[in-house]
């Protein structure tokens, strides 16, 4: 069996002002065509489909004609879950109608799926909250799926029966996990986990989430899950959530974050983006494959010094998007700026950076170094504001802001 992982569509994102929706299309098609060119027998989405709970029109069109394209009329199974981005019940809206297309939407991670079969032999035979098995055209071994949506602890606790526990959402979700497996998954089927939610190894460092990314690990949000959380019957865990591809542990099985299909920030810049293949044989580690999407633009960041440096570099990378730093030793003129922004059509932003007269740093004001993440930069403006660095309980609320914004 050959599944294909992807994640983080975030149909209708823009870049700051620049829509990014004839990229979007590109990369989904491309997207496509991978899945048509390695014979792919099942397409999982492991959620952020769209960017905010109510995406426009447009993205929503992208989405569908996407989804019924990679289903090849229910020769092929897609199973889209939702992220901390999308509206749940937007998600399992049209699950009656794109059933009979071989497509297949978790909102919430109780989704119960009623079994039913196409004619092209793709057919749901066992379903329960938060597990699917699904015989696919063409393989003879079934496909089992634990699927946990994204939802915040609250959500999540109740649906694992310990709304007013105080144990580890992680511990709870954990026995989960593995009551569905002792259930369903053995060494005669191909075991899949798909997820939106945070995980890493224990013990080893916390990936980063996106620098614009509303965090899952807020107030009122999710904790970390453990890798070890998962359970030693899955053979692939599918997780969506960080843009960045990365293999978060190897036991008891990969433990992949596709990433997602284009850079959405400067925070990405001259990152390469995949989708992930995997080629499973039930009781076997799978073999795992990235393959390289390049139709979307690059992101990149420049620093110059002086308007002839930055001219022949934006000479040299004229179809990509383009973050310019000007360090200049006054400011920058709207002249310059005029030439800049004439002479390339991809800047998104020109930030200048003025150097401090006669080597005089008594009043200048600090540089702002924009690699750092939103908390990073906030933490630094609050010592420069206060004198004294934010608290935990301000941290938090700014996180809790951060995780908020835009699902009004």
């Amino acid at each position: 069996m050959r599944i294909l992982h992807t994640s983080d569509w975030h149909l209708g994102k823009r870049l700051e002002s620049l829509s990014r929706l004839d990229e979007q299309k590109a990369v989904l098609s491309e997207i496509c065509e991978i899945a048509e060119s390695e014979k792919v027998d099942a397409i999982i989405i492991a959620g952020d489909l769209f960017d905010t709970y109510n995406p426009p029109t447009e993205a929503v069109d992208l989405f569908y004609k996407t989804l019924k394209r990679l289903a090849n009329n229910g020769r092929r199974a897609v199973i889209a879950i939702a992220g901390n981005h999308d509206s749940p019940d937007r998600i399992d809206a049209p699950d009656p109608l794109a059933r009979e297309c071989g497509i297949i939407f978790a909102g919430y991670p109780n989704v119960l799926v009623s079994p039913f079969e196409l004619d092209s032999g793709l057919k749901v035979t066992q379903s329960e909250e938060g597990f699917l098995e699904l015989i696919l055209p063409g393989c003879p071994d079934p496909l089992r799926l634990l699927l946990t949506a994204y939802a915040n602890e609250f959500r999540l606790k109740a649906y694992l029966g310990n709304e007013d526990s105080e144990e580890e959402l992680r511990k709870l979700l954990g026995e989960n996990w593995s009551d569905l497996a002792q259930k369903y998954c053995n060494n005669s089927g191909i075991n899949v986990l798909v997820s939106h939610l945070f995980i890493a190894k224990k013990g080893a460092a916390l990936p980063e989430e996106p620098e614009d990314e509303k965090p899952i690990l807020h107030v009122g949000g999710a904790q970390v899950i453990y890798s070890e959380n998962i359970p030693s019957q899955i053979q692939y865990a599918a997780f969506g959530h960080l843009h960045r591809k990365q293999t978060i542990d190897t036991q008891p099985c990969p433990v992949v974050y596709s990433g997602s299909p284009l850079s959405y920030s400067f925070a990405e810049a001259d990152q390469k983006k995949y989708v992930i293949v995997i080629d499973a044989e039930p009781g076997k580690t799978p073999i795992v494959s990235n393959h390289e999407l390049t139709r979307a633009k690059r992101l990149l960041r420049k620093r110059a010094e002086g308007i002839d440096e930055a001219l022949e570099w934006l000479q040299e990378n004229q179809s990509e998007l383009v973050e310019l730093t000007m360090v200049t030793e006054t400011f920058l003129t709207a002249e310059e700026r005029k030439i800049l922004v004439n002479a390339h059509s991809g800047i998104i932003s020109i930030i200048p950076e003025q150097k401090s007269g006669n080597g005089n740093q008594a009043n200048a004001r600090p540089a702002i170094d924009l690699s750092k993440g939103m908390e990073e930069l906030f933490a630094d403006y609050f010592r420069q504001a206060k004198g004294q660095a934010p608290n935990q309980r301000i941290l938090d609320l700014f996180k809790e802001v951060l995780a908020e914004e835009g699902e009004e």
